[in-house]
């Protein structure tokens, strides 16, 4: 079993058992656990030190597992194909299966479409959505690697995923809101 492999087995059997792991994503490393579990999530916001009313955003390994977790018939209804030289997440203005501590006050569901090779390989092996917020006390700024992640932090989460080589693009994700009538709004770009 090669190293990726063998972190994923690990990351998983963390998030099947309601853990939280930190990871590396596209953006930015990553802290995040199973998003079905409220027990597990209300565990993240802890941690964080961060406000529940705080939604969360949950990714997903492709867009068949997307549609199992929203309620919108066709999704080109909305122009997202401007965006698609960006890392975007988007906000659905109603999602199933997910846990309701991971939902806006509206109900609405920020997900995104991982693009990253280890997360569509271990939400792919785990089977659902996991959450995934920057791996930093609320309010400092987002660890691009594993070295600059926040020692505090480290030692309250479960797993940490040995990939230490990993470093993100730095960069958030592009956020947009999908409104009514195909009407798209920029939350962050």
């Amino acid at each position: 079993m090669d190293e990726l492999e063998n972190e994923i087995k690990k990351a998983v059997e963390v998030l099947l058992s309601g853990g939280t792991i930190i990871y590396p994503t596209e953006t930015v490393w990553g802290m995040g656990c199973d998003a079905t579990n409220e027990d597990a999530i209300s565990k993240i916001f802890k941690i964080k030190n961060r406000a529940q009313s705080n939604s969360l955003v949950a990714l997903v390994s492709s867009e068949n597992m997307l549609n199992q977790y929203i309620n919108i018939n066709n999704l080109n209804d909305w122009e997202l194909n401007i965006y698609n030289d960006k890392i975007l997440t988007i906000i659905f203005p109603c999602a199933t299966g997910l846990s309701k501590n991971i939902l806006a006050e509206d109900k609405s569901a920020a997900i995104r479409i991982t693009t990253d090779v280890f997360c569509k390989k271990l939400i792919k092996k785990f089977g659902k959505p996991i959450v995934s917020t920057s791996a930093n006390l609320s309010g400092e700024q987002p660890a691009k690697s594993l070295a600059s992640i926040n020692p505090a932090i480290l030692g309250k989460v479960d797993y940490v995923v040995n990939l230490p080589e990993r470093i993100g693009s730095g960069k958030p994700s592009t956020i947009v809101k999908l409104l009514p009538q195909g009407k798209i709004k920029v939350i962050r770009e």
